[in-house]
């Protein structure tokens, strides 16, 4: 009866974690809406006061404000007044109205799987549904400064890394502004803003530097993922705010005191951040503007410049995808802790060395696949000698079985006198019963990287394995259910079985029948359940991260072959003890049949 007890309730739990995990699932990663027509542009707006919809890697959802934005990017771009940026990682241009950086597209990353789709768009203009851009002015005190709707002049056509231009306006009274952009080979671009005073009388004005977005972009904020505000502070980098905590504050703004290292907006692949110059005094905040509009910005003390004299001051402006090596390149070049935007949590000593190998291997192989098996071999390598050890603790516990038993049977009345003898046992015998949980507890650590490397890294993103496994940060597309995407339906994510999550239950199903048999009949239907639960589990995370787990449980078993041929005192008595528990539960079946009473 106790064994069936133990049957039901891990039938009621399995269940109970199937529709729960679909529920978590559904919660921290919403699939993204399918891509809409233009024709869609009809669709109703969200409610007021509606939260927008927000996908894992971000961007405009609704029907109505994709179109939209379609339209209204092409009426922008296509008024002119505007300077070409054309560099190896950004492409776009700079608005001459307001000198605003509005318009800027990753080459190196494309919106979709296909290496053909177009382009990521990171900024796009003020007056957008997405609106996301950079604003490079100051404030005058009785001065006329320039302003959103200035106009100004350019002493060229196109922005290059071999071409910076400058941008030039003069007011009324004698004073003229200039923003000289320069652009590197990535993503940084560098603005040195100057104010020349011919005027006849000193002028007063205060130098800003901002970056105005929208949330309706926004990538979904979860636990381990941070997306929203972020900044380095005083050489600490700030993860505390969101957008709501923004919205929230008093006056709608939070100011950080102390050095501003840096400070803008992060998605979960993209950042824009504005970084003043190591000796700036600038006062940084963030600031809800209202309506789902947030800007992050850099304010500078008021300076006075007298009649004939000019000044000026660097801020850099870095808008693009959160590479790890562009990223230590900028910290290296003295960005402060500027490669801890990307979200690596309180383990990254463990999981930066587990990224760099896997990145490694990966420039060897041209198969981040591929370097992923590569990677599991390495690592079973280097716990081989463990596992040896596991095997030879295994063989010891079998050998203390029978005197074990003994103890039981002596203290059976006395379980706290069990225990101990037990205990001196183990003392004497020089045995350790939870040397076979090391390797367990050692692939946890490396488990946890990798997942934190496919969820965060942009190096995984859209990178193909074989086959049909287009993007190894995504789920394995292929499911059971629907024929392999044959029949015109989705499954929910926790029947969303794929070929990946059969091959990991087939294969976790293989490595536990391996394993010496447990002793008690109700852990052995726990174990025989466990394999099918985790197909069901995993099925929804990344496939890399099931390519990786299937790697280490075909190893492990070509393990356990290979270790069990070097003891083979275990695995007989391994067969042994299977055939005593499999004798043990059918005796059990047969007593508790007896016991039914019979119907009347």
């Amino acid at each position: 009866m106790q064994n069936q007890r133990n049957l039901i309730m891990a039938v009621v739990l399995t269940g109970i974690l199937l529709l729960g995990w679909d529920v978590a699932m559904r919660w921290f990663y919403p699939q993204p809406a399918q891509k809409p027509k233009v024709e869609a542009a009809a669709s109703a707006e969200p409610a007021n006061g509606e939260k927008p919809k927000r996908t894992r890697e971000g961007g405009l959802q609704n029907a109505g404000d994709i179109a939209l934005e379609k339209k209204d990017l092409a009426q922008e771009l296509a008024a002119g007044h505007r300077i070409a940026i054309d560099a190896p990682g950004l492409k776009g241009s700079i608005n001459l109205k307001g000198a605003l950086v509005d318009d800027v597209t990753l080459a190196r990353h494309r919106e979709g799987v296909d290496r053909n789709s177009a382009p990521v768009r990171l900024f796009s203009p003020a007056g957008t549904p997405a609106q996301h851009f950079a604003q490079i002015g100051w404030v005058g005190e009785g001065v006329a400064a320039p302003d959103a709707n200035t106009m100004w002049q350019a002493d060229g056509a196109k922005l290059t890394p071999q071409t910076p231009v400058t941008l030039r306006w003069t007011n009324a009274s004698g004073q003229t502004y200039s923003i000289r952009y320069a652009i590197d080979g990535d993503y940084m671009i560098t603005a040195t803003q100057g104010v020349a005073n011919t005027g006849p009388a000193p002028v007063v004005v205060r130098p800003f530097a901002l970056v105005n977005r929208t949330d309706k972009t926004a990538s979904l904020d979860t636990w381990n993922v941070h997306s929203g505000p972020i900044g380095a502070f005083d050489g600490s980098v700030n993860f505390d705010n969101n957008y709501s905590t923004v919205a929230e504050a008093e006056g709608g703004a939070i100011p950080f005191k102390g050095t501003a290292n840096w400070i803008g907006f992060t998605d979960i692949y993209w950042l824009s951040a504005l970084i003043p110059d190591a000796n700036a005094k600038a006062e940084a905040a963030f600031r809800s503007l209202g309506q789902g509009v947030y800007r992050a910005d850099l304010i500078y003390p008021s300076v006075s410049i007298a009649p004939g004299k000019a000044l000026s001051q660097t801020v850099r402006l870095f808008a693009g995808g959160k590479e790890n090596a562009v990223l230590e390149k900028y910290e290296a070049a003295g960005v402060t802790n500027f490669s801890l935007s990307i979200d690596w949590g309180w383990f990254r000593w463990f999981e930066k060395p587990i990224f760099w190998l896997l990145d490694s291997i990966f420039k060897k192989v041209g198969n981040f696949g591929v370097a992923i098996i590569l990677l599991t071999l390495i690592v079973r390598g280097v716990m081989f000698p463990i596992a040896q050890r596991q095997f030879a603790s295994m063989a010891a516990m079998r050998a203390l079985q029978p005197k074990m038993k003994a103890i039981q049977e002596r203290y059976k009345d006395d379980k706290q006198k069990q225990q101990q003898e037990i205990m001196e046992l183990y003392k004497r015998e020089k045995v350790n019963p939870l040397a076979g949980c090391l390797p367990i507890f050692l692939q946890i650590p490396v488990f946890f990287a990798l997942y934190k490397v496919l969820v965060l890294t942009i190096e995984m993103r859209h990178q193909p394995f074989a086959l049909w496994i287009k993007d190894l940060s995504a789920p394995d597309p292929l499911h059971v259910l629907n024929l392999f995407g044959l029949l015109p339906f989705d499954p929910p994510s926790f029947l969303g079985i794929g070929v990946l999550a059969i091959l990991l239950g087939i294969t976790m199903w293989l490595q536990f029948k391996l394993q010496p048999a447990a002793m008690d009949p109700a852990q052995q239907q726990v174990f025989a359940f466990m394999p099918w639960i985790m197909m069901f589990v995993m099925a929804p995370f990344a496939a890399g991260l099931l390519i990786y787990w299937i790697t280490s449980n075909l190893l492990t078993i070509a393990q356990q072959k290979y270790l069990y041929s070097r003891h083979p005192q275990l695995k007989a008595q391994a067969d042994k003890d299977q055939v005593d528990i499999d004798r043990a539960v059918t005796r059990e079946k047969k007593a508790t049949s007896t016991r039914k009473p019979k119907a009347r």
